[in-house]
C-alpha cells in the first residue's frame, strides 16, 4: 500500500511529487498523458512565475518534469474513473482495471477547457475550432481568427495569434475585459486586433471546415468570415472521479483551503481542482508542496 497516490502531473502533481520524495514516502503519479505536464504545455510565454521570466511553457513544464523524474519518481499512464474507501485508505482504479490501494491521495487533476456550447463546434472540433493558440494557432497563419473570451487566457491567445494571423477578432460577452491592466494594454496597441464588446457567438459556420463566425452584438446578429475559432471562456474542474466522496462547490471544483484538506478523510485536493481565488502555475506549484505537507500531518497523527 502506497502512503499517497498523486493524481496529476502538472505543476501541483509534479511539486506534490517533488515534496513526497523529500519526505521519503512511498509513492506513484498517475497521470492521464504520458510526459503530460498539464495546461502549462499549452503556455507561449510565462512572465509571472518568480525566477525564470519569459519561459516558455512546455520547456518549464518539462523543467518540472525532469526535477520530479531525477529524484525517482515512479508515473503510471491513465485515466482514474473510481476512488473508493479500502479499509483505512482508498483504492484507486483506473480505465484500463488497474488499481493502487494508498492511505492517501493527492488529487491534482487539474481542470479542462470549458467548451462554449453552440451551433457547429462539435462538428467543427479539430477542423478550425480550438482551444489553444500555441496548439494550433499555425493553421490561421496570414487568415482571419476569433478569439472568444475576456480573461487573461483570451487575451493571451490574441496576442499569440495576432504574431501569424492576419486578423484577430476578441469577442468578448460584456463591455470590458477582465484581463490585467498589462495584457488590455497590449492588445490596445496591436493593430490586427478588433475587440468586438458586447458580442456573443451565435453559430460557427462551414463546410468541410470553419469559415466563418455568427455573433449577436447588442441585439444584432452580424457573420465574420474567419478561418479558425479559439475559446477561451475558462475551465471546467476534472473532479469526477471525487463527486460523492468529497465535498465540491456547485462550479464542480472541490472544497479545500491552502492546506489542501477535503471533506473526505486522507484525501487532498492541489491546484486548479481545488477552490480558491487564484489559479497560476505558482500557486498550483505551493499546493503540491502544501498537500504533502498535509499528507505526512495526517499519516502521522493516525500512526502511518
Amino acid at each position: 500500500m502506497y502512503d499517497t497516490v498523486i493524481i496529476g502531473s502538472g505543476p501541483a502533481g509534479l511539486s506534490a511529487a517533488v515534496y513526497a520524495k523529500r519526505a521519503e514516502l512511498d509513492f506513484i503519479v498517475i497521470e492521464r498523458l504520458y510526459g503530460g505536464t498539464g495546461q502549462i504545455a499549452e503556455s507561449e510565454r510565462v512572465d509571472n512565475y518568480l525566477g525564470l521570466y519569459g519561459e516558455n511553457g512546455f520547456e518549464m513544464g518539462e523543467k518540472f518534469r525532469s526535477h520530479a523524474k531525477a529524484l525517482g519518481t515512479e508515473f503510471y499512464e491513465g485515466d482514474v474513473t473510481e476512488i473508493s474507501s479500502e479499509g483505512s485508505g482508498y483504492k484507486v482504479t483506473l480505465s484500463d482495471g488497474t488499481s493502487f490501494d494508498t492511505k492517501t491521495v493527492v488529487y491534482a487533476a487539474g481542470a479542462s477547457h470549458r467548451r462554449l456550447d453552440i451551433k457547429g463546434e462539435a462538428e467543427f472540433h479539430g477542423k478550425g475550432v480550438s482551444y489553444c493558440a500555441v496548439c494550433d494557432g499555425a493553421f490561421c497563419k496570414g487568415k482571419a481568427a476569433a478569439v472568444i473570451g475576456g480573461g487573461d487566457s483570451a487575451l493571451g491567445e490574441a496576442l499569440y495569434l495576432s504574431k501569424t494571423a492576419e486578423k484577430v477578432y476578441l469577442i468578448h460577452r460584456r463591455d470590458a475585459f477582465r484581463a490585467n491592466k498589462l495584457l488590455q494594454k497590449q492588445v490596445s496597441e496591436t493593430e490586427n486586433i478588433e475587440a468586438i464588446l458586447n458580442a456573443v457567438p451565435i453559430e460557427i459556420i462551414g463546410e468541410k471546415r470553419v469559415e466563418a463566425l455568427r455573433i449577436n452584438r447588442n441585439g444584432s446578429e452580424e457573420t465574420i468570415p474567419i478561418h479558425n475559432v479559439f475559446g477561451a471562456i475558462g475551465t471546467v474542474p476534472n473532479s469526477k472521479a471525487l463527486n460523492g466522496i468529497a465535498e465540491l462547490s456547485p462550479e464542480g471544483y472541490v472544497i479545500a483551503n491552502e492546506d489542501c484538506v477535503t471533506s473526505a478523510k486522507g484525501i487532498f485536493a492541489a491546484g486548479d481542482v481545488r477552490t480558491k481565488a487564484l489559479r497560476q502555475v505558482i500557486t498550483a506549484a505551493s499546493d503540491g508542496a502544501n498537500s504533502i505537507f498535509s499528507v505526512q500531518r495526517f499519516l502521522s497523527e493516525n500512526g502511518s
